[in-house]
């Protein structure tokens, strides 16, 4: 009895040091969703890209598959955030925990930056019309955002911050397969890393 009640409270100083430390109120099924918002924003792409030419005579990029591109990309970004935002508040409020505090700041702050200097990159890229490494610059600046955030929540977020980086290497040596590499880093990936963090966190507070 006397061993049980000490890894009791074990269990216990280890929660309490977390809380202060570590933001665990991150949502493995918004990474799941995040996938799949993907997936299908994916499939809307290439069905545009099956109907009409990227290039004119001319070579250059056509304005009239790019910005639909461009929209379909924004609109997953805006779904998966809100997504994002709502799940882990909900898993907040189930833990007892407030998602604003001095770590969660710290986790925006540290993510924040290289996703912020990655976004503004990227604007600079469509403003000079450099497509054809958008989607490596999108995975490279997000896996290291994933990677800066990874030391204010769980551990494994750092893994998936390497794996999108080395994905986005992959897709600027191979251009021509930047396409498909986006659904593996943005679509695939979250899928099975959400799915990994739903039943190895998730699941412990709906116990």
């Amino acid at each position: 009895m006397k061993e049980k009640d000490l890894l009791d409270d074990l269990g216990s100083i280890k929660n309490i040091m977390e809380r202060s430390t570590k933001f665990i109120s991150l949502s493995g099924l918004s990474g799941v969703m995040a996938g799949v918002y993907a997936l299908v924003g994916a499939g809307y792409a290439f069905t545009i890209l099956r109907n009409g030419e990227l290039r004119g005579p001319d070579h250059s990029y056509r304005e009239e598959v790019i910005i639909p591109l461009v929209l379909t990309a924004a609109a997953v970004l805006v779904l998966s955030v809100s997504t994002g935002i709502w799940l882990t508040v909900r898993k907040a409020k189930r833990k007892g925990l407030r998602v604003w505090n001095p770590v969660s700041k710290a986790l925006l702050l540290s993510g924040g930056i290289p996703l912020a200097t990655g976004g503004l990159f990227v604007i600079i890229l469509l403003m000079h019309r450099h497509f054809g490494i958008i989607s490596a610059t999108c995975l490279i600046f997000y896996g290291l955002a994933l990677v800066s955030a990874s030391q204010h929540t769980f551990g494994d977020v750092k893994w998936l911050g390497i794996f999108e980086i080395l994905i986005g290497l992959a897709a600027l040596a191979k251009p021509g397969y930047g396409f498909l590499l986006w659904v593996l880093g943005f679509g695939i990936m979250h899928v099975l890393y959400g799915a990994i963090m739903h039943f190895k966190y998730d699941r412990e507070v709906s116990a």
